[in-house]
């Protein structure tokens, strides 16, 4: 990896961290996010390329990754330079998702979704609750079927998280979000 390619490396992955540690796990968004960061068992993979194509390959190769080494609990995919626009984005989450299931991944693997713009489907673009799947970048986070099953196994009402979410980021408001995200870079 080249010095500059390094540098580029370390700033999305410390973006990446910083919101992983300041909003998803401070906030409590994700109750498992903590133990997997902990571990050390998240992936970062800074992915610069635009193609479309050659990203959904970065994702089959992220998925044979997982297939091969037990230590990665789940892969963060942070698009750098590719799919700013939310609609691009989730043309690329649309596939990704067809993908899985093409080549035998359905059950195995799960996607969740984030982006800088994240707007729920009738939601209004300044909805503080959006910010529950907002990130300092467009990224697929490709997370084991059966790791998901094993944690909300033991967890006490799994179904309540996302409303509990969407209640607290409305509770602290948009500046309130607005400011935590941009503090991530």
């Amino acid at each position: 990896m080249l010095h500059d390619d390094l540098q580029l490396f370390h700033t999305h992955k410390i973006a990446t961290e910083n919101w992983l540690k300041s909003i998803v796990i401070a906030h409590n968004f994700c109750p498992f996010a903590k133990q997997s960061l902990t571990r050390n068992s998240i992936r970062f993979s800074i992915i610069d390329d635009t193609a479309i194509d050659n990203c959904l390959q970065l994702l089959m190769d992220e998925c044979e990754h997982l297939d091969t080494d037990d230590t990665i609990e789940t892969t963060l995919l942070i698009y750098t330079s590719a799919f700013a626009d939310f609609e691009a984005y989730l043309d690329l989450l649309n596939y990704a998702e067809e993908l899985l299931i093409q080549q035998g991944y359905e059950g195995v693997y799960q996607l969740a979704s984030f982006h800088p713009d994240y707007c729920f489907d009738g939601a209004k673009p300044n909805d503080p609750a959006n910010y529950t799947n907002r990130s300092p970048y467009p990224m697929l986070h490709l997370l084991r079927e059966s790791s998901i099953e094993k944690a909300l196994a033991n967890f006490p009402n799994p179904q309540n998280i996302p409303k509990q979410n969407v209640t607290l980021t409305r509770k602290l408001g948009l500046a309130k979000m607005v400011e935590l995200l941009a503090a991530c870079y």
